[in-house]
């Protein structure tokens, strides 16, 4: 097997093995092998770069060779992880990368980052070691978790900024549920989501954000699902995690890695929250009747109705955007739906950053799929989602309710007016390049001129 450059996977509370859960199902699926992780398929190209998440271990006595998932599974009560063990995909990780622990962080960012996840902490980095010294080539980390709950939130900030320590140079991108506007789980939900927004702006170099309402939108409207359940949801969120990583397991065009992806996508170091969006979505029973065309592709995934996070990218501008097109889809074809979309809608793409959207091609669609597209946008819009969270954060601060659970694990209310002053920059960041132009920009340099003189 060829050298790829390799990713490590941790899943951290009860949403993110959740959604871990349903990305490996879904990773076998494309790569050809089975629950246990035993190859089964026949094509070459299903294992040429598999390596990006699995570790080849051969069997002893002439076994078969099986492919083992780079990952640590990490929560504080230990149900969710018991599940996966006695599940489906039970035989498939290593036994040594579970870590549980009994108490549980009932909801509170505190308990996840200050006591009881930080006495975790370092036996999950000892895994998280073993698993890097054995790589050849790690370009870095992906972290999925909850914003709203208290293991994710709070345990899966830690995780992130103590990784950044010891792995100064690895690109760490995050896949982070965010609390819906109408689909609230708990009452604290804003402050834990503040206190971790605080924390990724510092210590992530992408944050792809997604939330249960859109997603519930996609189920309902276009799936047509009449009541989803989580099931349903970790499905969608599993398609577009595969769809980002594509170009990283399977060779393509341009190869890419999660560095490339980072230094088209983040003109700014702070702005690194994008929306993800995946197309085609089509209610199974009208699947004979669907054929689309890379420019409808295209289309879709610009369309509100087809993005994993509730916010309206007509309100804001995108700075930047990667397209990944699957199946057999010409370089031209996609090259040209994508300026001809930029071109129709060019009030929407911020003018002094040219050729803004970058595409790559893949040619192994999705299981069960022609051809499929995923993309990631940095857009100003982004804005308004934490906009919300800051508005419900705010009222209940402003009364200091619910503050004493926080405090009692040692936390200092300095911490929520940091978090909240953080993210009221980085609000006004986003609607500052929003609102910038090219004629701006050439007054400000004739300005400084004019001073030097």
């Amino acid at each position: 097997m060829p050298i790829s450059r390799e990713i490590i996977n941790i899943q951290v509370g009860q949403a993110g093995n959740q959604v871990g859960e349903a990305f490996w199902q879904m990773l076998l699926a494309e790569h050809g092998m089975d629950n246990s992780g035993t190859y089964t398929g026949t094509d070459p190209l299903q294992l040429q770069r598999a390596g990006t998440y699995f570790t080849e271990v051969t069997g002893t006595s002439g076994t078969a060779t099986r492919f083992v998932p780079r990952s640590v599974q990490v929560d504080l009560e230990a149900g969710v992880c018991n599940k996966l063990r006695s599940g489906v995909l039970g035989s498939l990780f290593r036994p040594d990368t579970y870590l549980t622990s009994e108490s549980g962080a009932g909801n509170n960012w505190a308990k996840g980052y200050y006591t009881e996840g930080a006495e975790l902490v370092d036996s999950i980095l000892d895994i998280v070691r073993r698993q890097a010294e054995g790589c050849d080539a790690l370009q870095g980390f992906q972290i999925l978790h909850s914003l709203g709950g208290g293991t994710g939130a709070g345990l899966g900030s830690l995780m992130l900024s103590k990784l950044r320590e010891e792995f100064p140079d690895r690109m760490m991108a995050t896949f982070s549920i965010l609390p819906s506007p109408k689909v609230s789980e708990t009452v604290v939900e804003p402050y834990n989501a503040m206190l971790s927004v605080h924390q990724l702006v510092d210590s992530s170099d992408l944050t792809i954000c997604i939330d249960n309402e859109a997603l519930y939108d996609i189920c309902t409207r276009t799936l047509k699902i009449p009541a989803p359940n989580f099931e349903n949801l970790n499905d969608l969120i599993a398609r577009v995690m595969c769809g980002v990583s594509t170009s990283l397991r399977f060779p393509g065009q341009l190869n890419g890695d999660l560095r490339k992806l980072g230094m088209n996508l983040i003109p700014f170091p702070r702005l690194h929250f994008l929306m993800p969006s995946y197309a085609p979505f089509y209610d199974p029973k009208a699947k004979h009747f669907e054929k689309n065309s890379v420019p409808e592709l295209t289309k879709a995934l610009f369309d509100r109705k087809n993005l994993l996070v509730a916010c309206d990218p007509r309100f804001g501008r995108y700075l930047t955007a990667a397209t990944i097109f699957r199946g057999d889809i010409s370089s031209r074809e996609a090259e040209v739906a994508v300026h001809d979309l930029q071109l129709k809608n060019s009030q929407h793409f911020v003018e002094w950053i040219p050729d803004n959207v970058s595409v790559s091609l893949v040619s192994v669609p999705p299981v069960g799929q022609t051809q499929s597209a995923t993309a990631l946008s940095n857009s100003t819009a982004i804005q308004e989602l934490f906009t919300r969270t800051l508005e419900s954060f705010s009222a209940m601060f402003k009364r200091k309710a619910f503050l004493h659970w926080y405090t009692g694990e040692g936390m200092d209310i300095m911490e929520f007016s940091e978090a909240e002053n953080n993210t009221r920059d980085l609000i006004s960041e986003y609607q500052q390049y929003q609102e910038a132009t090219v004629e701006e920009e050439e007054f400000g340099e004739e300005e400084e001129a004019a001073e030097e003189q």
